[in-house]
Parts: C-alpha cells; structure tokens; sequence
C-alpha cells in the first residue's frame, strides 16, 4: 500500500512539474530580435522593452534596421517586433507587408502621432500669423529663415530623407511656397535638435520636422497649421498634396510565428501600451539629460515599475 501511495505521488509531482515548466518557461529561449532605428524614443523603447523581456526571463537581441524596410523584415522572419510604428511616416510600409501575410497588428499605444514641419515657441516673433501655413508667405517671414545652404530661400529642416521621401518639398510646390522656401535633410533626429539648440543661441529663425510625442512637447513647440490631411491628399496616393499630416497612430507589429513561440512575451507586448507623457520621458533621458539610450531605459524601468509590471500580470 505504501508503495502504491508512493507512486501515486510521484505522478502527481510530475504533473505538478509539468505545468510548472509550461507556465514559466513557455517561451522559446531563442532571443526575440528587436530593431533599432535613428530617434531617441525608439531606441530607449526597445531596450525598454527588452528589459520587460528579460526580466520574464527571456532573451534579446537589438538589430539596427531601415525604418521602412523593417515591416517586411518582420513579414519574413529576420526580425521578430516592431514597437513605435507611426501612422504618417510608416503606415504605407507597414500596410503593404501586413497585406502579403506573416506580420500582424498587434494594437496600439495610447498615444496619438502628430509628425510635421513647426517650430520652437519663441520663433512666432519671426513670422507674424503663424501657426497658419499661409504666413509663410509673406517676404517679411520667410526672409527671416534664409540660411548660408538655402540659397537665398527660408528652409525647412526635414529629418531623413528615408523617412518621407519627398513628401515636404512636394507640400511647397503644392501650396505655391517653393518660390521662396526649399527643404533640407537631415541625417538623423540629433540634427534637428543641435539646429534648434543653434538657433535659439543664435537668434535666428527656424523651421524643423517635428513630432508628437517626444521630448518637445513639454519644452513648447507649434505644429504648423497646414490644410486638413485626408484619406488619398498625399502625391504618392494620387492627391495634389496640399495638406499636412493626419493624427495618427502608433502601432505595433509582430511576425506571426514568433507570437507562438514567444507566447509570454506575445502577451506582454500586446498589452503594452504608453501614452505621450511616457514615451517624452524616454526621449528626454537622451536628448535633455545627455543618457545612454541603455541607461535610459533602465531608468526609466527603474522608475516606472508600475507602469510596467501591469503588463506582465
């Protein structure tokens, strides 16, 4: 009888450490690949998230990757999520690779996007009826933001051409600004805050390719009002182009295979969610305090354990 009782135990210790490995370690051991792209909140995100993943026990590997081929990385399998999809920039690349299968919306962040041409507060001076689009009209605004390599034209400073293509210089023709402004391209996001640290120690105007939400928003930034963005407005989508930029989402994208092997993880990143003043935060660790995007995150774990923690339960 005592040996019957034994055995009895037995399974039911193996049952019990059955589900114990299925309940902690469901998720393969292989790393989940997360890309690394050219803005502060997207890399300080990643190695957020990373750190999420991690501490369930998982691994991670960062992946420098183009912002608008990475959704068809995703589709194929070379990398696993995509964590700050923005509508107006992305949501084109992100669309077609979700169309042909293998990559899937996997919801979005509480945030609402806002990406386009503005400007730091104090500029105003510079450009009498801003945020109207139509001041920029005016000989006595745009002569104001004429610089050395625009020849003799006030300039916008867009970010990387990889992010819009030609979509602003094909604005100012659309709107009759182009006699009178050109756009220049930034290499990367830190450009376009030296130029706004530069022209605030100058004195000087200027116009720059911004976005919402980030850092700025809590440092005093306009969005220009342009006409009303619409479904079609855009050249690349048969419009004339005379429109800025929609709200937007900011999305996530997954590769359907790794959601079953990753399920632990699946399940945290789909309930990930962070609203504007949580990922300006992240953003300026970087480029307000000068942080590593590593030593940003963990600070920003370390001081947003309830944010977080919500997510894995």
């Amino acid at each position: 009888m005592n040996i019957i009782k034994m055995l009895k135990g037995l399974v039911v210790a193996a049952i019990i450490s059955a589900f114990s490995m299925h309940a902690y370690a469901a998720d393969s051991k292989k790393p989940t690949r997360i890309p690394v792209h050219n803005w502060s909140s997207q890399v300080v995100m990643a190695h957020v998230i990373g750190g999420i993943i991690k501490e369930m026990g998982g691994n991670v590997e960062y992946v420098p990757a183009d912002s608008q081929k990475v959704y068809e990385s995703i589709r194929i399998g070379d990398i696993d999520i995509s964590h700050e999809v923005w509508q107006s920039a992305f949501g084109k690349s992100f669309d077609t690779a979700r169309d042909k299968g293998g990559l899937l919306d996997w919801g979005d962040h509480e945030a609402r996007t806002l990406e386009d041409m503005g400007y730091p507060n104090w500029v105003a001076e510079y450009c009498p009826g801003l945020p109207n689009w139509e001041a920029l009209k005016d000989e006595k605004c745009w002569k104001n933001f004429v610089t050395p390599d625009s020849g003799g034209k006030g300039r916008w400073l867009e970010g990387p051409q990889s992010w819009h293509q030609d979509l602003m210089p094909q604005r100012l023709e659309a709107l009759g600004l182009s006699d009178n402004w050109m756009v220049k391209f930034a290499g990367g996001a830190d450009a376009l805050w030296a130029e706004l640290a530069a022209a605030k120690k100058e004195k000087r105007g200027t116009i720059i390719f911004n976005w919402t939400p980030n850092f700025t928003d809590g440092a005093g930034f306009t969005f220009i009002k342009f006409p009303p963005y619409f479904d079609g407005c855009r050249p690349a989508d048969g419009g004339d182009g005379k429109c800025g930029s929609p709200d937007g989402y900011l999305k996530k994208a997954v590769n359907e295979k790794w959601t079953k092997t990753h399920p632990d993880a699946a399940a945290m990143f789909k309930k990930l969610s962070f609203n504007t003043a949580q990922i300006g935060a992240m953003a300026a660790y970087v480029d307000v305090d000068k942080m590593s995007h590593e030593d940003a995150a963990k600070t920003w774990l370390k001081k947003n354990k309830k944010v977080w923690k919500k997510f894995i339960k």
